[in-house]
């Protein structure tokens, strides 16, 4: 997998969270999204204790709520998409100062803001308490084809090689005077665009022929084996565990 690679998401910390292993931090991500995403929209309670929950992690791990609300922002077009569901959606409607807006919209738009929200804030908290590198091999322990995960490798590996790509272009850019201002500067952007393509496309043959020449035959070795423990698998489980008690209660209630 290579070295360590440091993201913005992570944040260095030593709390419990953060020494369990990658896979079990996964799974107990994927079961909990499972769990919220079964959980009955009417049982709006329910979401509020989801909400308790991740808010107890976040604490033990200490992140801060700033942190955590600014990374939230990513499912802006979701918030979007939910707003314009009580106005385009059928069925009975109710008045709201002055709007005509449908029931099941409005039930609707609660369901996709709720669920969606708890399953950022869930995979936020998962970025910021395991790096990039134990992720990949979090994956690989949990038995993900080795083709995507040897793909994610790369893609976080060069990810900064072509930002950096872009950096440079863009201080070139601008040592020679240039600023977009407007759609007339389209053009030596979409130029800049084709030339960044063709730079990675390139850089990517020649860490090809490099890795061929090293032995390299469509599988990368496996350098770190990830164990757990039936201590840490039981720490980890204990929040979508209780997540899922929570929804039962929901489906009673």
């Amino acid at each position: 997998m290579g070295a360590g690679h440091a993201h913005r998401l992570y944040r260095h910390g030593h709390s419990p969270v953060h020494a369990l292993p990658p896979h079990t931090k996964l799974t107990a991500a994927f079961l909990f999204v499972m769990v919220v995403v079964s959980t009955p929209r009417e049982a709006t309670w329910a979401f509020a204790v989801y909400a308790v929950l991740l808010a107890y992690v976040a604490y033990v791990v200490r992140v801060p709520a700033l942190f955590l609300l600014k990374r939230l922002l990513i499912e802006g077009p979701f918030v979007a998409f939910a707003v314009l569901m009580p106005f385009v959606a059928e069925g009975e409607r109710v008045h709201v100062l002055g709007l005509s807006l449908s029931v099941n919209g409005l039930w609707g738009a609660w369901n996709v803001l709720a669920k969606g929200t708890l399953g950022v804030a869930v995979s936020v908290l998962l970025a910021a308490t395991t790096e990039l590198r134990a992720l990949l091999l979090g994956l690989q322990r949990l038995r993900l084809p080795p083709l995507l995960v040897q793909i994610s490798s790369f893609m976080i590996r060069y990810g900064d090689v072509i930002t950096d790509e872009m950096r440079r272009m863009r201080i070139a850019r601008e040592s020679r005077g240039f600023e977009a201002k407007g759609v007339r500067h389209w053009g030596v952007l979409a130029k800049s665009a084709g030339a960044l393509f063709i730079r990675s496309y390139e850089r990517g043959e020649r860490v090809h022929l490099a890795m061929v020449s090293r032995g390299y035959a469509g599988a990368m070795p496996v350098i770190d084996e990830v164990t757990a423990s039936p201590a840490q698998w039981r720490l980890a489980l204990a929040l979508p565990s209780t997540a899922l008690v929570v929804c039962l209660l929901g489906w009673i209630l």
